[in-house]
């Protein structure tokens, strides 16, 4: 029988080795059709190795590793992006600002600041070219540091950020594990995210670089849960200057710093110990002359005012190096064109748009997209005031709703973005995001047109099947913690 089981699982991880290499060197992604094949079928194998090999872990890191070398010397397939993430790297190597620069105004002046400037803006295309970048310090640090071993071959360049991807998977994975054993968790959760097809396609292959966030985040996470959480505020502000999304995150800590209870939701140890250690956490964190007078929720007060500043902090002292009086208004303009100008594989926000046109006659992008953010500001509040968020579990979930709803309202929904539910969800009761990682493939029909042109049709199914799928579990978990009452 071990044998049998065996030899399925290397044929399981032949056919992986295949239907990865089709995918990163075979790949035309305005073939839809060759598109959706090769990519569901990859998800067969990942559900068998969840299945039958969930307890050799030595085995799942083996091959979540061996996929993503598949990918190393292949050029993305599905995504432009990694010719910008080239071009501001060279950039800042060369002694320029590429948060004041376009890319668009050097070509059109017969300007050439650095190697293959031509091949990399026809590459990174005129979109792209003609916006201020809107990529964190730390995240130009990736960049930069392609540059440095690779400035002048644009497959070398994507081989050395692909392998800072790779790395910060085996991160996320390390720490992913420490963090399922804190929660009592089954730890081969973490192969949910880290053999997810959309993962290691998504990331590894076209180099978004979300795992480099959310190797920090997690490593965040997994010290905040241990009550350290002046180093979980330095790996966060360094999260947020990789990509700015955690920033949502920190109005949900309120209650984990306010709430008396998280003292024995965080710990395993005795009562006692637990007050032990709170009381010497506290003492260590508030002026000795103050801490008799300062009520738990004004001490916790502190704490998570602390933590903003030092995440605010980091990030400000990043980009220092790049200060300039053109920093600020470029900056936010660019991030701002994502709310105002920019619309893909959107939920709510076409529903939001459509019944504009049917009332204004024209596109309500630039009204919309101010609505949503607050709206999303609003339900973020009462995740923050009116759910119970102080267990570690209770946490990780509510910044998983939080970030949900922001997607489901946002005006631009890539489907990198959808790896941070993904990795918050292995902590939680909700596989939805799973669900979603089969479905999302749906949104590359856009690429089949020429020119590129959304089907609403496949948006509409793609959601259907993730509110469906998220509106059963949400049931189901509610009637399974009525049935444990």
């Amino acid at each position: 029988m071990k044998i049998a089981q065996r030899n399925k699982s290397i044929l399981a991880v032949l056919i992986s080795l295949v239907l990865y290499f089709l995918f990163a060197y075979h790949l035309d992604r305005t073939n839809f059709t060759q598109l959706v094949s090769l990519y569901l079928s990859l998800f067969l194998p990942f559900l068998y190795f969840l299945q039958k090999e969930k307890m050799n872990i030595t085995f799942l890191i083996g091959i979540a590793i061996l996929f993503r070398l598949i990918f190393l010397f292949a050029i993305p397939n599905l995504s432009q992006d990694f010719y910008r993430f080239i071009w501001d790297g060279r950039m800042i190597l060369e002694g320029f600002n590429p948060y004041i620069s376009l890319p668009e105004t050097f070509i059109q002046q017969r300007e050439f600041p650095v190697n293959q400037a031509i091949d990399l803006y026809e590459g990174m295309g005129e979109l792209n070219g003609s916006h201020f970048t809107n990529y964190p310090p730390i995240n130009q640090l990736n960049f930069l540091i392609a540059a440095l071993l690779s400035n002048s071959s644009i497959l070398g360049a994507v081989v050395v950020m692909r392998l800072q991807i790779i790395l910060a998977d085996i991160g996320i994975i390390y720490f992913g594990k420490k963090l399922l054993e804190k929660l009592n968790l089954p730890i081969h959760h973490i192969f949910l995210y880290a053999l997810n097809p959309f993962v290691i396609i998504e990331l590894t292959g076209n180099l978004h670089f979300e795992p480099v966030m959310l190797f920090f985040l997690v490593w965040s996470l997994y010290l905040l849960i241990q009550k350290r959480w002046i180093w979980a505020s330095i790996l966060l502000g360094i999260s947020v200057s990789v990509k700015l999304i955690p920033l949502l995150f920190i109005p949900l800590l309120y209650q984990w710093f306010t709430k008396k209870s998280v003292i024995a939701n965080c710990h395993s140890e005795p009562v006692e110990e637990q007050m032990k250690q709170s009381s010497e956490i506290t003492s260590s964190q508030v002026p000795r002359n103050d801490k008799h007078n300062l009520s738990p929720f004004f001490r916790g007060i502190i704490r998570l005012v602390f933590f903003c500043i030092i995440v605010i902090l980091i990030n400000m002292l990043l980009f220092v190096p790049f200060i300039s009086s053109e920093l600020i208004s470029s900056y936010t303009n660019s991030v701002g064109l994502w709310f105002r100008n920019f619309e893909f594989n959107a939920s709510l926000y076409y529903i939001a748009r459509e019944i504009g046109y049917l009332f204004r006659g024209y596109n309500e992008i630039a009204i919309i997209g101010k609505i949503m953010p607050t709206i999303t500001v609003v339900f973020l509040l009462i995740v923050t005031f009116f759910r119970k968020n102080t267990s570690p579990r209770q946490l990780i979930t509510a910044l998983l709703l939080g970030l949900t709803f922001y997607y489901f309202t946002t005006t631009t929904m890539h489907p990198w973005y959808l790896a941070t539910l993904i990795l918050l969800s292995v902590f939680t009761k909700y596989r939805f995001t799973i669900i979603w990682s089969f479905a999302i493939i749906l949104s590359y029909q856009a690429y089949a047109n020429s020119p590129w042109k959304e089907n609403l049709w496949f948006v509409a199914i793609e959601y259907a099947i993730v509110y469906g799928f998220l509106v059963w579990e949400i049931i189901k978990i509610k009637k399974d913690s009525l049935a444990i009452r």
